[in-house]
């Protein structure tokens, strides 16, 4: 019998379709949400397909019930998903702080588009990169992926998803409207090849599980309703038992183990491509949308004897902090395009630490950075 869930195969599609696809590969089975433009596409898909694999889709009433349904879902024992863009992302941060608080594995894709406010809905943006590392408030870390095709709209989906289980938090996908709406061909792998990787439960006696007592990765294995292991959740600052500790003590113990299960997997999560570096004098390092036009102005460049190589981040948070480092030790110059006005540029500035000039190609948003604006930030970086 065929697996619905997976569609074998090569498909023209959008890339919310894409992402929609690759969240049932994943093993998605609930999906709450609301729609905007540009991430409508996801929920459109999905309440047709969750049905036809024995998932649930629910219209909820806005953005912050939907972060809310998920969370609860997870919590249910089903992989859980939302979708929204730049103003539904806002409303959901708090919920999201819920979910790395309890830490509760989820997926959240926000499509980008240009704001603030209402701001262009049916056009790119780049502009929530630090809303998604800092929105939510308190001590924690995140992680986010930035596909730049449809292709890996599916691919980084099932990413996102196996991320969230492994390391039991909300993951978020930061695309932007022109990989949202661009249609290109998606190969869709035989479910054999697909890697799916499932949230890790206790095996200890249900007498003495600790639902928030990390294991060896740093991450604490999770028991699901129904599971019949006794579980207390809560926002409020809680101890391995998942009791609220009103002290700094409590404080300490687990933002600690909040930001360590990241930090010290960085190298299971990082993730990035490099193209043309072994001998660049400069490095263009994009992200989304602005990675596949750096591409083209790269290769165009050496096609005139510039020597410059591109970093392509497909993990953007967490930052790649110890390679940018050195890669600016050895470097001219570090180009970034990106449609805001200057949001990953300045953690890339940050890292670099005076190592070599750090450049910015900006767009506010409505519009993508064309490839002959990278060239020309190239030669200028070049000649100085």
């Amino acid at each position: 019998m065929a697996n619905k869930a997976v569609l074998t195969g090569t498909h023209f599609m959008n890339g919310d379709e894409a992402c929609c696809e690759g969240a049932l590969a994943a093993g998605c089975r609930f999906f709450a949400g609301y729609p905007i433009t540009p991430a409508t596409e996801v929920a459109e898909r999905m309440s047709r397909r969750l049905p036809q694999v024995g998932g649930v889709f629910i219209q909820m009433e806005d953005e912050i019930a939907s972060m809310a349904a998920i969370l609860g879902g997870s919590w249910g024992g089903a992989k859980s998903m939302t979708s929204t863009s730049g103003p539904g992302y806002s409303l959901m941060l708090e919920n999201i702080g819920l979910g790395l608080c309890t830490e509760t594995p989820c997926v959240v894709c926000n499509v980008q588009r240009a704001g603030p406010s209402t701001g262009l809905p049916t056009l790119v943006g780049q502009g929530d990169m630090m809303q998604a590392r800092w929105g939510s408030h308190g001590v924690y870390e995140v992680i986010a992926v930035a596909p730049a095709s449809p292709q890996e709209m599916f691919d980084f989906t099932i990413k996102a998803f196996n991320l969230s289980e492994e390391f039991r938090l909300p993951v978020t996908i930061l695309a932007d409207e022109v990989v949202g709406h661009m249609n290109e061909r998606v190969v869709v792998p035989s479910p054999e090849e697909i890697v799916v990787f499932d949230r890790i439960k206790p095996t200890v006696p249900k007498e003495s599980y600790l639902p928030f007592q990390a294991g060896p990765s740093g991450v604490a294995p999770m028991a699901t309703a129904g599971d019949g292991y006794y579980m207390h959740v809560t926002g409020l600052t809680h101890d391995e038992r998942g009791y609220p500790g009103m002290d700094a003590a409590t404080q300490v113990q687990m933002t600690t183990r909040l930001i360590d299960k990241i930090h010290n997997n960085l190298d299971r999560i990082l993730d990035y491509d490099t193209v043309m570096l072994d001998d660049a004098e400069v490095a263009v390092v994009a992200y989304g949308i602005s990675a596949r036009s750096a591409r083209g102005a790269v290769l165009a460049a050496r096609e005139r004897g510039l020597k410059v190589g591109l970093v392509k981040l497909n993990v953007v948070w967490p930052f790649p902090e110890e390679f940018i480092r050195e890669l600016a030790g050895r470097m001219k110059a570090l180009i970034m395009p990106e449609i805001n006005l200057g949001q990953m540029v300045l953690e890339m500035e940050r890292v670099a630490g005076g190592r070599c000039p750090v450049e910015l190609v900006s767009h506010p948003g409505g519009a993508i950075i064309t490839p002959d604006r990278i060239i020309k930030a190239v030669e200028a970086a070049l000649e100085d």
